[in-house]
């Protein structure tokens, strides 16, 4: 569970600052399942430079509620959760600083997407929330502003849990289990699991992934394996700490993404398959094959040039997919091989997508 925040703040000298506006969005790694979103009073002035960039005036944030007086929420949002900003160190600073003032030690694990960005989308022009989201493509309101900003992190965060191809993320994050009953734990990670369709990631204790795993209903495919008996069965549900989920919303993505991280990440308890056969071209060599997305508003994508899957991703706007400089950053690349090839073939060839986009 993700904490994905921004903070305003007066400005001023280093940890003398006070919160002006603070937004949290918790996240479960698929959809926001709770957010606050407030002005504070922060009890000092506001810098007039800070004024111009934010909009928020010292007559705004007058009769706002003080850190004080909604600190108690933040921790009841925040907890279980890793924090994630656009640059985390800034946004943790003044937390930690708020908390202080209160005499109250705030300690959380931390992700900045930024760091993560220039790692998973490297040689983009610029790391800034703004110049990112717009290179990207993703769309942006209330610049400088706490909640706009966070919702653009959030968005973002979206698109690098989906890059994350060999889980940096997942294996840095840590999760409560109970060790004292293996039965008690299953039901604790089951109850996390979403009913949708899309690939999950038991992790052992150490989080390193241990399994993957696929279906049209997670929620029934990790409950199908805590129900098996067998000898590798009760090993991984002896062994398994925590469970991550990454939603697909169309099955030619559930099988790119198995398979290519499967191959990729090699878990000990799921076996790779050999897969027998040479690649074949596709009917045409260049094009965007258009299913549906994760949400309503969201379009999944796969792109093919030269006969070679290229990636797969996600897009919301119609000119993501008509873009190839834009598009490109927004996929996750994957290698093109003859497992890819034949997914694709007997997807097209059994089933349909929304649209073809002939390049």
């Amino acid at each position: 569970m993700y904490a994905i925040l921004d903070i305003e703040t007066t400005g001023g000298k280093f940890n003398e600052e006070g919160i002006t506006e603070i937004a949290i969005h918790k996240f479960d790694g698929h959809t926001v399942v709770d957010q606050f979103i407030t002005l504070v009073n922060p009890e000092r002035p506001i810098q007039e430079f800070v004024v111009k960039l934010t909009g928020i005036t010292n007559k705004m944030v007058r009769t706002a509620p003080k850190f004080f007086e909604i600190a108690k929420r933040i921790l009841e949002i925040t907890d279980g959760c890793i924090l994630v900003a656009h640059n985390t160190s800034f946004d943790y600073r003044i937390l930690k600083t708020e908390f202080d003032r209160l005499g109250f030690a705030f300690k959380k694990d931390t992700l900045c997407t930024v760091a993560l960005s220039k790692k998973l989308i490297p040689d983009m022009p610029s790391y800034s929330l703004g110049k990112l989201c717009k290179s990207l493509g993703i769309p942006m309101s209330d610049r400088h502003r706490a909640n706009g900003d966070a919702i653009a992190t959030v968005q973002l965060f979206k698109l690098l849990l989906a890059k994350d191809t060999d889980k940096r993320i997942i294996e840095s994050s840590t999760q409560y289990i109970d060790k004292r009953n293996v039965q008690k734990k299953l039901n604790l990670l089951l109850e996390e699991a979403p009913q949708t369709q899309g690939v999950f990631y038991l992790q052992n204790e150490n989080n390193k992934i241990i399994y993957i795993g696929y279906g049209k209903n997670l929620k029934k495919a990790v409950n199908a394996l805590f129900l098996k008996k067998g000898d590798t069965a009760q090993k991984i549900q002896e062994k398994v700490a925590s469970c991550t989920y990454e939603a697909t919303g169309s099955e030619l993505i559930t099988q790119l993404k198995y398979h290519s991280e499967l191959a990729l990440l090699k878990p000990k308890y799921t076996s790779l398959k050999k897969q027998k056969g040479l690649k074949e071209p596709f009917a045409h060599p260049d094009m965007i094959l258009v299913d549906t997305g994760r949400t309503l508003d969201e379009h999944a994508v796969v792109l093919i040039e030269n006969n070679q899957v290229i990636g797969y991703g996600f897009t919301t706007l119609a000119f993501q997919e008509h873009r190839l400089d834009i598009l490109k950053p927004l996929l996750t690349p994957i290698e093109d091989t003859a497992v890819a090839n034949n997914i694709v073939k007997t997807h097209l060839n059994s089933k349909t997508v929304q649209k073809i986009i002939r390049l």
